[in-house]
């Protein structure tokens, strides 16, 4: 087996892969200085890259980045999907289809085996992720405001987190949604067995899979999900 090695944000990264000699280079996109070195490495070394999202919001930025992307996916040996689903409704892999292959991500499902009895106690939803704005929490929010009998559990921080607590305390809903924070890994199966339903409600496609749907599932939860376009709806 070959050496392997890591590479971190750097602005040496074409350097350092020249020093390095790889005999393939997997980039993980988007990561712009990654698909430079892939680029300016492509005709001395097979390229693989993993898509993981189209850029969804910083459009001004993209217009510099988009030729440059679109060049290296079509001079890509292999690109790497994590659903047929994002392949098929991603303006970027689209054009290049027949060089993609699908390698959806996983967990162990075996930290996340259901207790043998069901949690009880009155109807919980369950949340986890980084507080993003893609996320979708708010909606969530105003739903779980018409449902006054149900409770959520909120797992995570994040850069929303002060203007969805605020929400909640606007929704005077205070006493029936806890923002836990960030807990230990190994506690996470333990925050899925304290619920009874899984929700994702994603609101763009920066939410390009959703392995928290696979926690979920795995942690025998029926899942909520919206309909971005993305690998969420196929993982459910």
């Amino acid at each position: 087996m070959g050496h392997v090695a890591s590479m971190p944000l750097s602005v040496s990264h074409p350097l350092t892969i020249a020093r390095l000699k790889p005999d393939i280079v997997h980039v993980h996109s988007p990561y712009p200085l990654g698909e430079v070195s892939a680029w300016v490495f492509k005709a001395r070394v097979p390229l693989v890259i993993t898509h993981h999202s189209d850029v969804v919001r910083q459009q001004g930025w993209l217009r510099l980045y988009a030729p440059l992307l679109r060049r290296v996916l079509n001079h890509a040996d292999r690109i790497i999907a994590t659903s047929p689903r994002y392949i098929d409704t991603s303006p970027w892999l689209r054009p290049v289809k027949d060089k993609c292959t699908v390698v959806p991500l996983g967990v162990d499902h075996r930290r996340f085996a259901p207790p043998p009895a069901p949690f009880a106690g009155p109807p919980t939803a369950l949340f986890v992720g980084r507080l993003r704005y893609y996320k979708g929490l708010d909606a969530l929010l105003h739903a779980l405001a018409k449902a006054p009998e149900a409770s959520l559990d909120v797992v995570g921080t994040g850069p929303m987190h002060d203007e969805w607590e605020a929400l909640t305390r606007s929704l005077e809903m205070t006493e029936r949604v806890r923002f836990l924070g960030e807990i230990p890994d190994e506690d996470l199966p333990t925050r899925y067995h304290a619920a009874h339903f899984f929700v994702l409600p994603a609101n763009a496609r920066a939410e390009a899979f959703g392995t928290v749907l696979l926690e979920a599932m795995a942690s025998g939860l029926p899942c909520v999900s919206t309909e971005v376009g993305s690998g969420t709806s196929w993982v459910v």
